[in-house]
């Protein structure tokens, strides 16, 4: 078994508004941070998962994603898979 490092970006659908990033943008400007455009805020997890090879631990990854860590009407996600050191 080998044991891989998981790393999980989600975030808000492009087409949906992201009132959290708004709010961060506006506040952001606010504190004189001029030039912000776009901005989203999504979440990160990390996590390890022992696994026998790379694309197990990737196809599970997503299976979490696809059952818990991201809402799959309103989220997007991606999935890194790194062997831990």
């Amino acid at each position: 078994m080998t044991r891989f490092e998981i790393l999980v970006r989600v975030m808000p659908r492009p087409s949906l508004l992201d009132p959290q990033g708004q709010a961060v943008e506006q506040a952001l400007n606010a504190l004189g941070f001029e030039g912000l455009e776009d901005v989203r805020v999504g979440k990160a997890l990390a996590f390890h998962l022992d696994r026998p090879d790379e694309a197990v631990a990737e196809r599970d990854a997503r299976a979490m994603c696809d059952r818990l860590l991201a809402n799959p009407v309103t989220e997007d996600f991606t999935i890194r898979v790194t062997e831990a050191a």
